[in-house]
């Protein structure tokens, strides 16, 4: 598939009517709750907010479609207009703490964290996951194809100086790469380690080109897998990986509080769109080159109160999230088809 280039309290009823087909699973309940929610926006029609949203997204979300999957039918549920600004997660956060964007969809939670305890993002909500890889030639001249360890990787490809193309934009990607090269003790550096502050699809291009190494987020390697050279060298937690690959994204609004012009309406009701049974199911039925390329995660039995907050927010939360990782892998095992 090619790549695709493409005020506050009285914001509370619409927001929240939208949020609440996001916390409990598929039942009854839930499909009057989205039928209401749909009812409510599409009668409202242009009424909500100013009738565009500014979305500061990851660029995988950009260059999988998925936005073009969800994006058209929010707008005509709402009857608002989507503008979708995709500059990687730390960019999209940048951008939304000069209240340039109205709510953001990105995939760093530590970042996101940083984002809401500084109070400029609220009401975060978990949307959907997927992992990333560690990617390469078929000829693999670093001979790491096959390993368990993400860490082990990629201090085999600086040992062999084997060419490494970064991000190198802040991105969620990036980040998460600084995670794995911190973890595996090594600070790349030299000839063979090139940085290019491009997004996903620009950069496994690049790959390709100088018969590199890369991480990416899977998502964006499948949708584009038909037009490169790459193979997955390094599984994330989706096939059996470490879970230092996983890869959560999460929606957040920003504060009308911090910065006034936004939308915060169109913002809440985008949030609650996402993590409906409708934005959800749209989610899990998205694919690219016969393979699904996210996987929701929005709808529980139990309202996960970690979503919301920072991590570490409470003891009572920061108890709750040591189990992050666990529910992480439960969602794997629970949600991934076999054939995946």
């Amino acid at each position: 598939m090619p790549i695709q280039r493409r005020r506050f309290m009285q914001a509370t009823a619409v927001g929240a009517l939208a949020s609440i087909a996001g916390c409990t699973q598929a039942s009854q309940n839930q499909a009057q709750n989205e039928e209401t929610t749909t009812e409510s926006g599409a009668q409202g029609g242009g009424s909500i907010g100013d009738g565009e949203l500014k979305l500061a997204t990851t660029t995988s979300t950009y260059d999988t479609g998925l936005l073009d999957e969800l994006n058209p039918v929010f707008e005509e549920t709402y009857g608002l207009t989507v503008k979708t600004i995709p500059k990687g997660t730390g960019a999209s956060i940048r951008t939304a703490r000069d209240g340039d964007a109205d709510v953001i969809l990105v995939h760093a939670r530590g970042a996101e964290d940083e984002f809401m305890q500084d109070g400029f993002g609220v009401n975060r909500r978990d949307v959907m996951f997927n992992d990333f890889v560690v990617v390469g030639p078929e000829s693999d001249p670093a001979g790491i194809s096959g390993m368990e360890s993400a860490t082990e990787a990629f201090a085999t490809i600086s040992e062999a100086e084997s060419t490494f193309v970064s991000r190198g934009d802040d991105s969620g990607t990036h980040k998460k790469e600084k995670i794995v090269w911190e973890e595996s003790g090594v600070d790349p550096s030299g000839g063979w380690y090139q940085a290019v502050g491009k997004g996903m699809g620009d950069t496994l291009v690049q790959t390709n080109q100088v018969g590199g190494y890369t991480i990416a987020d899977r998502g964006t390697y499948l949708s584009m897998k038909n037009e490169l050279d790459l193979v997955i060298h390094v599984q994330g937690p989706l096939k059996g990986g470490p879970v230092i690959l996983k890869n959560p994204y999460g929606v957040i609004p920003v504060n009308p509080e911090k910065h006034d012009n936004v939308n915060y309406q169109a913002a809440m009701a985008y949030a609650g769109f996402l993590t409906s049974p409708k934005g959800q199911s749209l989610i899990d039925n998205y694919t690219a080159n016969g393979s699904q390329l996210f996987f929701p995660n929005a709808l529980s039995e139990k309202p996960d109160f970690a979503q919301y907050v920072p991590q570490g927010y409470s003891a009572e939360t920061a108890a709750s999230l040591s189990r992050a990782d666990k529910r992480y892998l439960h969602w794997v095992e629970n949600q991934v088809p076999t054939n995946y």
